[in-house]
């Protein structure tokens, strides 16, 4: 037994000595936890991160919202460049998603219905006879918190058991979210999930921005989107199943645009397209380079997803107060959503979301602030 004793500490004793040869430095981001408040007997808690630069990322277990992002302009002013509220109430009453996980499946659904092995799925229909965002399961519920670090910085890890039939989806689909932020000014998102029952799967981060820390509206931004083409649709958003190529139309952004060049030209009051983005499934790339001059604030944008929904906020309301008691209004965001395409679960040509019992569902997407020379 004595043997068997020191056998145990000496292998505990080469654990800690290999941990600490591996460099695991711990990071020096600073971290806030506070208790925000409770729905449905769950209490929420909001977390607050401060990089080594300053940064600061705010992110609540509610909806696995992203409430705040705190970074420097040209000049070293630190401002907010995502929109969002003061208090959890806010996110608790209807608003267009401010910076939430979104899920099952982010995007629309036609007719709000699809099947798997000839079994048919009748999901709710909340944006007409259509289905839009999971009809808004993930962005309202209470996600179980941690905070986590490794050698990439500190951050949350969130996790989600969307039960079987909830919202119409088949499975028990088990989630993971983790946002981790680095000393390099950049936010890790990282999606997981796993299934007892096939089910599709679709999940991105809803974050509205505004790189002029809500001074104006985003028609001065510049962006490009490296995507030759985007899908298709029809007058309810919904994709025609082609992938058209964007070169000859207003919403073409392979070179850098000023967004507001041609919004009032679109449709839709604004742009709202499926970009089909010019990578590799699953390769991590940078695709989205957005520039605000006046600031001198830049995101940019990578991922492991093939497409990305890029809106302009066409319809947020100017009834809608945020931080600070702003009123918001069209046009004062806009969101680069990172997902599959929009209706794949009826769509056979696009790249499937069917997520199978025994595999993981896995994607990165990575925000990376800076300033521009």
């Amino acid at each position: 037994m004595k043997l068997k004793n020191t056998i145990q500490l000496l292998h505990c004793l080469w654990v800690i000595i290999l941990f600490s040869l591996c460099g695991c430095v711990t990071s020096k981001t600073e971290v806030l936890k506070e208790v925000w408040g409770e729905v449905k007997e769950k209490p929420v808690f909001h977390y607050t991160f401060k990089n080594t630069n300053g940064m600061v990322l705010g992110v609540t277990n509610y909806g696995g919202i992203i409430t705040s992002i705190i970074v420097p302009d040209k000049d070293g002013t630190m401002e907010d460049v995502v929109l969002g509220f003061d208090n959890l109430q806010q996110y608790i009453d209807p608003n267009p998603y401010f910076g939430a996980v979104i899920g099952r499946f982010a995007n629309r659904i036609r007719n709000a219905q699809f099947s798997v092995n000839n079994i048919a799925y009748q999901l709710p229909k909340n944006k007409g006879e259509h289905c839009l965002h999971g009809a808004g399961e993930f962005n309202t519920v209470v996600w179980d918190s941690e905070i986590v670090e490794n050698e990439k910085g500190k951050g949350i890890r969130l996790h989600y058991l969307s039960k079987d039939g909830t919202n119409g989806f088949p499975g028990n689909l088990d989630i993971f979210v983790t946002y981790l932020l680095t000393d390099d000014n950049a936010i890790h998102v990282q999606f997981e999930a796993t299934t007892d029952k096939a089910t599709h799967v679709n999940l991105t981060q809803h974050s509205y921005f505004n790189l002029s820390g809500g001074k104006e509206l985003i028609y001065d931004h510049l962006i490009k989107i490296d995507a030759d083409g985007y899908t298709e649709v029809d007058t309810s958003l919904i994709p025609t199943g082609t992938i058209a190529a964007v070169k000859g139309t207003d919403w073409d952004l392979t070179g850098m645009t000023r967004i507001g060049d041609n919004i009032h030209q679109l449709n839709y009051k604004g742009y709202d397209f499926c970009y089909v983005l010019n990578k590799q499934i699953g390769e991590v790339a940078r695709v989205i380079e957005v520039v605000e001059p006046k600031s001198g604030r830049t995101l940019e944008v990578s991922t492991t997803q093939p497409g990305v929904q890029f809106y302009t906020g066409n319809y947020i309301s100017t009834e809608l107060v945020g931080k600070g008691g702003i009123n918001y209004k069209p046009h004062f965001g806009f969101c680069v959503e990172t997902q599959h395409f929009p209706d794949t679960p009826n769509q056979p040509v696009f790249p499937s979301t069917l997520l199978m019992p025994g595999d993981r569902y896995e994607e990165m997407l990575i925000y990376k602030f800076g300033i521009t020379n």
